[in-house]
């Protein structure tokens, strides 16, 4: 069996996975909160777990493995965002326009992480399905002297866990200096975090032994997890971002809550995204969404092989550079593989993914067997990447153009410059077509003109 190595942020370093049950091999990953479009960093860990999963697969088997990710569809700014619909004369209870948000936002997530080619996860458990094993689970921690009540919350006492703060591997003075501690009057100390919280008439709200409220965000993770991969799975991931609080509260609540189990064995974080070497924000005018990249044009698939040029652990800097090299790589080798059967996945490239999902070096050996024309290998060990798949490929059909008589212009051009050392009108033709999405081809044999993606006739008008 292939020998997988993840980096444990738990551990920080690089170990051998072993799953606890090899015919049952179990990961949870920390889903979106559904109010809005996923932007393009939202994304990064779908694809990256994807391609973890898609390892897994080919390792244990398909039936041997189960990956969860949740959706958390009970939260303040979901509120915020349907009583804004209300204000503005949506018709509909409160209530009911949250519910149609929610389900609103999770479909445009399901079609925005398919044209990535990501594969749905085993669960994608929703917060509020599961609101009594989240009140169970308080309780027990009640119970137990982890938690306690104050004022209509239920908190946790964040001195009960000695462990606390191994994961980020700060001390909780670091932590209470670098970070936004609510500060409340009904806390025992300002790292203590909300498990449950009281509920307004208007807000959604369910009975609970503290009255009618509603779950802190970070129990929602270990009362899921808990019900659908058991006390002890094998991975827990997410984005970097979410290391603390959120996973260190998850740690928590969880080994509290099961003292005799691990919770998650191995924790992967991914790194953050860049857009042009600058934070993605809205200030910067550099924000946008999966679906923002999808209508101008750009392939989830591309989006997909940018995503796997940089490691996981690495903070990815997106560029329209690299969107480019991406899609005219893409391009070049789904002419290769058309028509072909896949083959045998490369042992390099499934070494290079068990190493810690190095999907660079995977990209590189792909490169290769491209070079080499092993177009079966190519397209067997592209699949194991989600990249070259038939659901994906219909963006690659080159376009149904007439380009024949600018083809003779921009020839009649050169021709001409040859002879008078001016290519002012060869540039300037140039220029035109590329704008317009054409691909330009000039050599001895003559001039070829090959509409590409986001090819626009309507910008060739006039030039001939």
């Amino acid at each position: 069996m292939v020998e997988i190595k993840l980096h444990n942020s738990r551990t920080r370093k690089k170990e051998i996975f072993t799953p606890i049950t090899a015919d049952n091999v179990r990961m949870y990953v920390c889903g979106p909160t559904v109010y809005d479009r996923a932007h393009l960093g939202n994304a990064r860990p779908v694809v990256v777990f994807d391609t973890l999963y898609r390892l897994l697969r080919h390792v244990y088997g398909t039936d041997h493995v189960t990956y969860a990710r949740n959706f958390t569809d009970v939260d303040d700014k979901i509120n915020a965002t349907a009583l804004a619909r209300k204000e503005a004369g949506a018709a509909g209870t409160l209530e009911e326009l949250i519910a149609e948000r929610t389900a609103e936002t999770i479909a445009w997530y399901h079609q925005d992480m398919d044209a990535l080619g990501t594969l749905r996860p085993d669960h994608e458990p929703r917060a509020t399905a599961f609101i009594g094993q989240m009140v169970e689970m308080i309780s027990g921690l009640v119970e137990n002297g982890h938690a306690y009540e104050a004022e209509g919350h239920v908190l946790f006492s964040v001195a009960s866990y000695k462990a606390y703060g191994a994961l980020s591997g700060r001390s909780v003075e670091d932590m209470i200096a670098g970070a936004r501690v609510e500060v409340a009057p009904y806390k025992r100390d300002p790292m203590d975090f909300v498990l449950w919280k009281p509920s307004s008439d208007d807000l959604p709200g369910w009975a609970s032994p503290w009255g009618r409220g509603r779950p802190g965000w970070h129990i929602e993770c270990s009362a899921m997890s808990y019900e659908l991969l058991g006390e002890s799975f094998d991975i827990h991931g997410g984005g970097i971002d979410l290391q603390f609080p959120h996973h260190e509260n998850e740690i928590a609540q969880s080994c509290c809550a099961h003292p005799e189990a691990g919770f998650a064995r191995f924790w992967l974080h991914n790194e953050m995204l860049q857009v042009e070497g600058k934070k993605m924000s809205k200030s910067l005018g550099n924000f946008f969404t999966v679906r923002d990249l999808l209508d101008r044009g750009v392939p989830g698939e591309v989006i997909r092989m940018v995503f796997l040029g940089t490691h996981y652990g690495k903070p990815m800097d997106w560029t329209e550079k690299k969107r480019e090299e991406a899609e005219t790589t893409l391009r070049k080798w789904r002419v290769l593989v058309e028509g072909v059967e896949a083959g045998e996945i490369s042992g390099a490239v499934l070494a290079a993914l068990a190493d810690d999902l190095n999907t660079a070096g995977a990209l590189a050996e792909l490169h290769r067997l491209a070079g080499a024309g092993d177009a079966a290998g190519l397209k067997a060990s592209a699949a194991l990447m989600g990249l070259l798949g038939e659901e994906l490929g219909d963006w690659a059909a080159a376009p149904e153009a007439d380009l024949s008589g600018l083809a003779g212009v921009l020839a009649a051009a050169r021709a001409a410059a040859m002879e008078s050392k001016d290519f002012s009108e060869v540039d300037r033709l140039k220029q035109a077509l590329l704008a317009a999405g054409v691909e330009v081809r000039m050599s001895k044999a003559g001039v070829e003109l090959i509409p590409g993606a986001g090819f626009d006739a309507a910008k060739l008008e006039g030039l001939a």
